[in-house]
C-alpha cells in the first residue's frame, strides 16, 4: 500500500528544481499533488504530467505566494479539485541580490522576506482549519543552511529563512495536539537553476566542476532534499515535529 495514499499535498514552487523533486516523490508515495508555480507554466505542466503518469491526480496552480488573493483562491481551488490539503510544503523561494546591508534596496528586502516567511505564514493559516480535521497533517518548511553561518551580502535571504524557521518551531508547538507535524528541511548548495546561478555569481561557470570538492563526491541533488521530505511526512516520521534537518552532508569539506 502507498504510504501517502489518500493524502493531498501542496508544493509551492513545485514546477522546477527542488519543488519538482518533492512533488514527484510525494506522488510516488501515493499522494495527489497540487503544483504551485509563479511564471513557468510549461515546467509546471510537465511536472503535472509526470505525476499523472504515476497514477496520481495532479493539477497546476498559478499564484505568486506573496499575493494574498491569489493564494486564497488557489487553496479554495485545490479543495474543489483534489480535496483539502493535509501536506503543505512551503518551498517557493527567490535569491537576494548579493548586496551589503547598507546597499540593499528596501523593496528587495520586503519581497524576499515576504516570499520566504510571510507567505508560508499565510498559507499555513489557510490550510490549517481543514488540516485539523484530518487524521494527520504535515507542514514542511524548506529553509537553508544559510541560517547556520549568516554569510555577508545575503541579509534579505538569511532574514527570510530565519523567520521561516521561527514560524515552523512556533507552529509546531501550537498544532501538535491536532496531529499536525511541522518540520524544517534546510539544504545547502543544490544542483538546480538557482544553484547554478549562485555559483556562477561566485565565479564558477559549471556547477558540475564542484562535484569532487563536495562530500560524497557530488553536489546535493534535488532528490536528496525530496527524500528527507518524503520521510518526514511518512509514517516513519510520525514522531517528529519541531525539528530541522540540514541536507548538506555534514558541511563543506
Amino acid at each position: 500500500m502507498s504510504t501517502l495514499a489518500g493524502r493531498v499535498a501542496l508544493v509551492t514552487g513545485g514546477g522546477r528544481g527542488i519543488g519538482r523533486a518533492i512533488a514527484l516523490a510525494l506522488a510516488e508515495d501515493g499522494a495527489d499533488v497540487a503544483v504551485n508555480y509563479r511564471r513557468d507554466a510549461d515546467a509546471a505542466a510537465e511536472t503535472v504530467a509526470a505525476i499523472r503518469a504515476l497514477g496520481r491526480r495532479a493539477e497546476a496552480y498559478a499564484a505568486s505566494v506573496d499575493d494574498d488573493d491569489a493564494v486564497t483562491a488557489m487553496v479554495d481551488a485545490i479543495a474543489r479539485d483534489l480535496g483539502d490539503v493535509d501536506c503543505l510544503v512551503n518551498n517557493a523561494g527567490i535569491a537576494s541580490r548579493g548586496n551589503t546591508v547598507e546597499k540593499t534596496d528596501p523593496a528587495e528586502l520586503l519581497r524576499v522576506v515576504s516570499i520566504h516567511a510571510l507567505a508560508p505564514h499565510r498559507l499555513s493559516q489557510l490550510v490549517l482549519p481543514a488540516m485539523k480535521k484530518k487524521e494527520r497533517g504535515d507542514i514542511v518548511m524548506i529553509s537553508s543552511v544559510a541560517t547556520l553561518h549568516y554569510g555577508p551580502r545575503g541579509a534579505p535571504y538569511s532574514m527570510g529563512k530565519a523567520a521561516l524557521e521561527a514560524l515552523a518551531f512556533t507552529l509546531a508547538k501550537e498544532v501538535r495536539h491536532h496531529g499536525i507535524r511541522v518540520n524544517v528541511v534546510a539544504p545547502g548548495l543544490v544542483e538546480t537553476e538557482m544553484g547554478r546561478r549562485l555559483v556562477k555569481a561566485g565565479g564558477v561557470d559549471d556547477i558540475e566542476s564542484l562535484h569532487e570538492q563536495m562530500p560524497f563526491g557530488r553536489v546535493c541533488q534535488p532528490e536528496d532534499v525530496a527524500n528527507v521530505v518524503r520521510y518526514l511526512v511518512s509514517e516513519g516520521g510520525s514522531y517528529l515535529t519541531g525539528e530541522k534537518i540540514n541536507v548538506h552532508a555534514g558541511g563543506t569539506l
